[in-house]
């Protein structure tokens, strides 16, 4: 080995290092692993793999050569050769931590969590207080809903430091997902003391408090995150959609002109800052907003809606009249949907044997469309399933009727057998 070594540094000997050769070096003066390492310090990351490459030519065998290959493969953001040459590493020396946490890495990094978790539950046992293998591993666990799990890594690290906020919010976070509404709220109010800057403990205060209906509480946190950090849009646009929420239409409006004023002219922005200006009666300026909203979105028939409310009141019918048949064209196929929904809802209940709830869904899709077979339907229901001749009677008369002055005449012997069972059911009374 150390002939191997000896070779190659005089191969390294002849290699550029920042625009400079290290022909000065000897064998003798830098070991192989310093003359990478200062190559690694100029960011000479190409140098260092071609230098690895030469080594490795002589001793293919070589974890750490493996190892710093592909440190440099991930410096110049070749993930795939990075992971082959942390795989090759750990496979040669599998008890190498940094070796297995490496691979672990570059298993998460393509989604593979399941081949992760043995590389970093074996680095966790052997070093239990070492937060960056706690943290991927816990992560594994909440991706899994593993909750528990993940608790107990954050436990052991907050009975070290109690008042670490990182470790509170992740316990919080934890909490929270398991449904713990409260001590997750808790925890992060521990954690907003120790930083009072710590905006994730923030949005989700926010949130929990926003669930628990105690909005006012939910915005004066939001409003201590903004001056915290009033760069962050988020906080801004949360704060905006609880003041709607709680119709403060003024204070929601200020929030939203903020955020289009950072360059976010995103279409839910521009329709809420809107209906805003709507709301408080600035029907032009409401129409400012609402017009590119409704560009970027023009399916969406409450912008119509309420581009055609402003024209109403500005005395602009023409244009009322327009975006109204807007909402009426988007609106049409939706309702049409409605009602066969209705029909195979009524269907399914039938099979179920919940007949009454069958007729009541059959009546809401006859409210929609307008369909007299669904009167047919009613009655077979009544007639057959219910056994209830008055009602069957009724809707077979209710068919009948539609056909009065149809465009398409029914055939005369299917009106004349609806008629036979009409007569039967009124000489036939269920007793």
């Amino acid at each position: 080995m150390k002939n191997i070594f000896t070779t190659a540094l005089f191969l390294l000997l002849t290699l550029s290092m920042a625009g400079q050769t290290i022909s000065s070096l000897t064998a003798q003066d830098i070991p192989v692993n310093e003359a990478i390492d200062e190559m690694f310090a100029g960011g000479d990351y190409e140098k260092v793999i071609d230098a690895c490459r030469q080594i490795l030519a002589y001793d293919s065998l070589n974890p750490e050569i493996h190892y710093k290959m592909g440190i440099a493969y991930q410096n110049i953001l070749d993930e795939d050769l990075s992971f082959e040459s942390f795989y090759k590493a750990a496979s040669l020396n599998p008890d190498n931590k940094a070796y297995s946490f490496a691979l672990a890495k570059g298993y998460l990094e393509k989604g593979k969590f399941k081949l992760a978790e043995p590389l970093l539950s074996k680095v966790c046992s052997s070093d239990s207080m070492n937060w960056a293998y706690a943290y991927y591993l816990s992560s594994i666990y909440m991706h899994f809903d593993r909750y528990d799990e993940a608790i107990k890594i954050y436990k052991r690290f907050l009975m070290k430091d109690s008042s670490n906020y990182n470790y509170l919010n992740k316990m919080a976070f934890a909490n929270l997902r398991k449904g713990n509404y409260e001590y997750a709220a808790d925890l992060y109010n521990k954690s907003l003391l120790a930083n009072k800057k710590n905006l994730i403990a923030i949005k989700n205060l926010a949130y929990l408090y926003s669930a628990a209906g105690r909005t006012d509480t939910a915005i004066q946190i939001l409003t201590q995150g903004i001056e915290a950090d009033p760069s962050d849009m988020d906080l801004f646009a949360k704060r905006a959609q609880y003041y709607y929420s709680m119709n403060k239409q003024r204070e929601a409006l200020n929030d939203y002109l903020v955020i289009l004023s950072s360059g976010d002219s995103s279409a839910l922005y521009m329709k809420r800052a809107g209906i805003c200006y709507c709301n408080i009666m600035q029907y032009r300026e409401a129409i400012k907003y609402l017009l590119p909203a409704l560009k970027a979105d023009t399916s969406d028939y409450r912008t119509c809606s309420y581009l055609g409310f402003c024209y109403y009141n500005l005395n602009d019918i023409n244009n009322s009249i327009y975006y109204y048949d807007k909402v009426i064209g988007i609106l049409t196929p939706v309702y049409a949907q409605m009602g066969m929904t209705y029909r195979y809802i009524a269907a399914s209940h039938i099979k179920k044997g919940m007949y009454k709830s069958a007729v009541n869904s059959f009546l809401e899709a006859q409210s929609i469309t307008k369909d007299p077979n669904i009167y047919m339907e009613i009655a077979n229901v009544y007639d057959e399933k219910l056994k209830n001749n008055e009602r069957a009677i009724y809707y077979y008369q209710a068919y009948l009727k539609t056909l009065k002055n149809p465009k398409t005449p029914s055939p005369p012997e299917y009106v004349e057998s609806i008629q036979k069972r009409i007569d039967y059911l009124k000489e036939n009374p269920v007793k």
